[in-house]
């Protein structure tokens, strides 16, 4: 991605952030979010780096406030039950495709072997290419939160994330982070690459969470 498009989208968002419009009172219950549309070809968004990772390079360290630290290297993810999910994905430059199919490995048994302490509610994603994304808790342990290895039936391809990366469907997709290296839970909120420049840390799309409702304080400086 280049420099000129992410100067852009940050340039968006501080102009959005506050506006009454930028965030919908009542949750929309129809299948397209409000201010989306829809697009046949998943298209493919990044910080411009894709970073070769093989899968037996491959490793993925959850910690912070849990009980059990854990490391998960290609072998010992193979071990989790693999499902495939239909699901829409929306991003919020405004399109959204319909019926995108991930293959991968449920959050939630893998927090079944983590075992987040009571009092963590944030979430901190991590990824090889530097990339960072924070969600609430809740959004990991949704049913549909995948750690995914797969779409449309072939293996994930370095341009949407792989091999392995996160799938958070009801969430704006900018959460759902490529590369993904490392998870911590936290019982601060830690805002991540987006978050700083004034995208939502909640990010519903049928509530049109797309921004902060103020300015992340230093960040026009």
């Amino acid at each position: 991605m280049s420099k000129s498009y992410l100067d852009r989208k940050e340039a968006w968002a501080k102009k959005m952030a506050g506006s009454p419009d930028s965030s919908s009172k009542e949750r929309s219950g129809d299948r397209l979010p409000p201010g989306q549309h829809t697009v046949e070809k998943l298209p493919v968004l990044d910080l411009g780096i894709q970073p070769s990772i093989g899968e037996e390079d491959w490793a993925l360290e959850i910690g912070g406030e849990v009980e059990n630290e854990l490391r998960i290297d290609w072998k010992s993810l193979m071990k989790f039950n693999y499902v495939e999910e239909m699901s829409d994905f929306h991003c919020v430059t405004t399109w959204s495709k319909y019926d995108c199919k991930w293959g991968g490995f449920k959050m939630s048994e893998v927090l079944d072997e983590v075992r987040p302490h009571s009092d963590a509610e944030h979430v901190l994603f991590v990824s090889y290419d530097g990339y960072t994304t924070n969600v609430p808790i809740e959004a990991v342990y949704s049913k549909h939160t995948l750690l995914a290895t797969s779409l449309d039936g072939n293996p994930l391809s370095i341009k949407y994330g792989g091999p392995v990366r996160i799938i958070i469907p009801q969430l704006y997709a900018w959460k759902s982070a490529k590369f993904v290296k490392q998870i911590q839970f936290t019982n601060e909120m830690q805002p991540g690459y987006w978050e700083k420049r004034g995208y939502s840390n909640t990010a519903d799309p049928w509530r049109e969470e797309r921004f902060i409702d103020e300015e992340v304080p230093g960040w026009r400086d």
